[in-house]
């Protein structure tokens, strides 16, 4: 089971969430907390495997409540849930260590997409933020390879590549692309073989760079 604590101060949302995420027959809410400092306490009780965090809330809020559960080696995984589109807050939440970034209106499978990737190691940002974070980041180093290696992507993964440039989840891809979900699966894992990367924000960030496209 992956055990979630939901940290927002409106218990509506909180209680909504809750019914959404338990659809899912792994996910579990083992606590909900009203603020900044209620998320770090349960966070430190119940040890939650994601924390799914507002930003604006009273007392001590989002961003103070990372920055002290990352200062404890805390185990559990923040991916910051929020109404701010602004890329300050993209970037801040991330130097601080949150390892996702979702808006409160996207689609219920886009939270829940993003809590598995999440959970599995990686990164996440949804896919309007994604060009927002290729532009601050550019100017970090990937492992380069030569431009003759992007010859290795067959046309297919280019056009997953670009899709996941895109924003796109494997659901959309294969909606998009009238393939099976679980070819999405195998083209994107090639994908992050060929270009040495671990997850999806890292292969956009290389197709940005390289201006892949399909010819």
């Amino acid at each position: 089971m992956i055990r979630i604590l939901i940290a927002d101060d409106h218990n509506m949302v909180r209680q909504g969430l809750k019914q959404i995420l338990e659809l899912e027959r792994d996910f579990t809410v083992v606590a909900q907390a009203a603020n900044g400092a209620e998320a770090v306490k349960l966070a430190r009780e119940y040890k939650p495997d994601i924390v799914l965090m507002d930003i604006n809330m009273p007392g001590t809020n989002g961003l103070q409540a990372i920055k002290e559960m990352k200062e404890e080696n805390s185990p559990s995984r923040i991916i910051v849930l929020t109404i701010h589109q602004d890329r300050e807050y993209l970037f801040k939440t991330l130097q601080m260590g949150a390892e996702g970034y979702v808006l409160k209106d996207a689609e219920p499978e886009v939270l829940v997409e993003a809590i598995r990737s999440v959970y599995g190691g990686q990164s996440y940002i949804q896919s309007n933020m994604t060009k927002e974070l290729v532009r601050e980041f550019n100017r970090v180093t990937l492992h380069e390879k030569d431009k003759s290696d992007d010859n290795d992507l067959t046309a297919r993964e280019v056009e997953v590549l670009e899709l996941i440039a895109e924003g796109m989840i494997n659901k959309e891809i294969a909606k998009k692309l009238y393939i099976s979900e679980k070819t999405v699966k195998n083209h994107v894992s090639n994908i992050f073989k060929k270009l040495n990367v671990s997850d999806r924000t890292q292969a956009a960030i290389y197709a940005f760079k390289h201006n892949i496209k399909t010819e």
